[in-house]
């Protein structure tokens, strides 16, 4: 039996459950119970809090566990990094009042820093050759200025709104994160398989995110200037139609580029345009 270790609550908790379900892996959905099996799948999912992740793999108290880079990083535990994931992610940034005209990092030396990831400031700092106060905190970092706490943040951004509800500005981005699946050194062979697999099913799910599946009629002279502007995964699906002069055409479209695909199949003349959601995509 596989451990995994995940955030008990919050947005890396979603979307990592959110995974599980995407890859038919069944976990109750009870947060009163911190180790719940799967009904499907021969794993079982310790609920911690995100910072206790990292040296709960280390340890070898679960075998892998799935925790955002930036508390990977800031822990320096000695595990090891599976898979990166691709989703929750955000970055670390340096911010301060809106009010305050920035000219540089130079402007933190002196300064006091208010932060839950003094390793990852510090050695940012180091390598900088800044001279700064790093204040840490737990918790609620962004209101620090504005209580006098301290003259700047350093802290998670996502969509930037919690920095702007407290007049801060960001100024410096320290690292980008995302989440990651790490792993216990010392797992067996049998250990090892079970997460190929499940690697294997989110893997098929991240493959299919962002694609949609279209289908169309088109008449046969149309079929060579069609299949140039279609930027399938190969090349695509032709099908004969009890019409003798038309034909379907199957591919797959990433949703960034579709509108403007799509309207080039129509002048060229495709009809009965039909587009359905992947749900997995094995490659």
């Amino acid at each position: 039996m596989l451990r995994i270790a995940v955030q008990s609550k919050g947005r890396l908790f979603d979307d990592t459950m959110n995974l599980l379900s995407e890859a038919d892996i069944k976990v109750p959905s009870s947060k009163r119970t911190l180790l719940v099996q799967s009904s499907n799948f021969p794993i079982e999912v310790l609920y911690l809090r995100d910072d206790d992740i990292p040296q709960t793999v280390a340890s070898g108290v679960a075998d892998i566990g799935i925790v955002g880079e930036n508390e990977f990083v800031e822990h320096q535990e000695n595990a090891q990094i599976i898979s990166r994931l691709g989703f929750s992610k955000c970055r670390l940034s340096l911010a301060i009042p809106k009010s305050i005209d920035y000219n540089g990092l130079q402007w933190f030396n002196g300064k006091k820093i208010a932060t839950s990831y003094p390793n990852i400031l510090r050695k940012f700092m180091n390598d900088n050759g800044i001279n700064a106060d790093i204040h840490v905190i737990t918790g609620s970092v962004e209101i620090s200025p504005g209580i006098g706490l301290a003259d700047g943040i350093f802290d998670i951004v996502s969509s930037g709104s919690t920095l702007v509800s407290n007049n801060l500005k960001e100024v410096e981005v320290v690292m980008h994160s995302e989440a990651l699946l790490i792993g216990n050194w010392n797992m067996d062979e049998d250990k090892h398989s079970v997460i190929n697999e499940m690697l294997f099913r989110f893997e098929a799910v991240r493959s299919a995110r962002d694609k949609k599946y279209v289908m169309m009629n088109a008449p046969k002279d149309k079929v060579k200037a069609i299949t140039e502007v279609l930027p399938g995964i190969k090349s695509p699906t032709i099908i004969p139609l009890a019409d003798p002069e038309w034909c379907s055409i199957h591919t797959v479209l990433d949703e960034k580029r579709f509108w403007e695909i799509i309207n080039k199949l129509k002048e060229l003349g495709a009809q009965g345009i039909l587009v359905t959601p992947i749900e997995k995509m094995i490659l």
